[in-house]
């Protein structure tokens, strides 16, 4: 047999100025030796419905990319991924949202929380077209300002975090004194297909920097476990790489096909007609 985590060059990698993402486990752990990758389980798992197991690498290769292509998700399930992490609260808050993963956090009630504190290298305007992101880089001297007003409340905040614990104060009431750029560390587990779809949001240029990094670095840990799931994944996941129409996109589209220009979108709303305008760029219907 062999072990699929030896696959993995480098199974820890450095994140952000702190943290880290490391693969802990992967079940199935132990393969086939003429498998040497966790594909082949994505296979085996779908060709029960049939009640015949897997066959080839090559008949699993074609599988598999059938098995994506057509949203046949529930075979990448039984594949599952452990990793430990180090990210500041408010990564992880962004990451936790997504709700399909198994998680046990560092507990601020039963131990102190260290120092520790992230700082970011790059400082951003707010986007005047998207609420819930960053824009342009600020000016240097603003920028270093913001750093430096951080790296001050930062260090405040944990003084006074200190002072309060050294008078008998609770550590589950102390903690508020603490902001959400502080480090925290947790082990994560998630199936094969949660996964993608997080990988999918998260790994998007649209995502927010400092969360993009750990998704980015779960995805290059898990591809030499499974890179046919992953190829398959790049090639026909609809949130990768990909366009979704609705149906009134859908119809724009076929009226345009006639004289290969974008047609309105029949729909009064501004931000409705302007998403199928960004997708009709990506179609080369709309010269730039």
């Amino acid at each position: 047999m062999h072990d699929v985590l030896e696959n993995v060059p480098e199974k820890t990698i450095k994140c952000l100025d702190k943290g880290f993402v490391r693969i802990v486990d992967v079940l199935p752990r132990l393969v086939p030796e003429d498998q040497k990758t966790a594909d082949y389980a994505v296979a085996e798992m779908a060709r029960v419905s049939y009640a015949s197991g897997t066959k080839s690498v090559n008949d699993d290769i074609g599988l598999i990319k059938y098995l994506l292509r057509h949203f046949h998700t529930s075979p990448f399930e039984g594949i599952v991924l452990k990793f430990h992490f180090k990210l500041p609260i408010f990564c992880a808050r962004q990451i936790i949202r997504h709700r399909t993963s198994s998680v046990n956090e560092a507990s601020g009630r039963y131990s102190i929380l260290k120092d520790e504190f992230f700082f970011p290298e790059f400082v951003h305007q707010q986007s005047k077209t998207n609420k819930q992101g960053g824009d342009e880089l600020v000016p240097k001297d603003v920028s270093e300002e913001f750093v430096e007003s951080l790296e001050k409340l930062s260090n405040e905040a944990y003084a006074t975090y200190e002072k309060f614990l050294e008078q008998g104060f609770s550590r589950e009431q102390a903690r508020m004194m603490l902001p959400i750029n502080i480090y925290t560390e947790w082990y994560w587990q998630c199936n094969l297909h949660n996964l993608f779809h997080f990988l999918a949001l998260r790994c998007d240029a649209h995502t927010q920097y400092e969360t993009r990094v750990f998704a980015d670095a779960i995805l290059k840990l898990i591809t030499p476990i499974v890179p046919v799931c992953v190829e398959a994944w790049n090639d026909y996941h609809p949130m990768r790489n990909a366009l979704k129409l609705t149906r009134l996109e859908v119809e724009a589209l076929q009226k345009s096909l006639s004289g290969l220009k974008a047609v309105s979108l029949e729909s009064s709303n501004k931000r409705e007609q302007a998403e199928w305008m960004e997708k009709a760029k990506r179609l080369g219907m709309i010269c730039e």
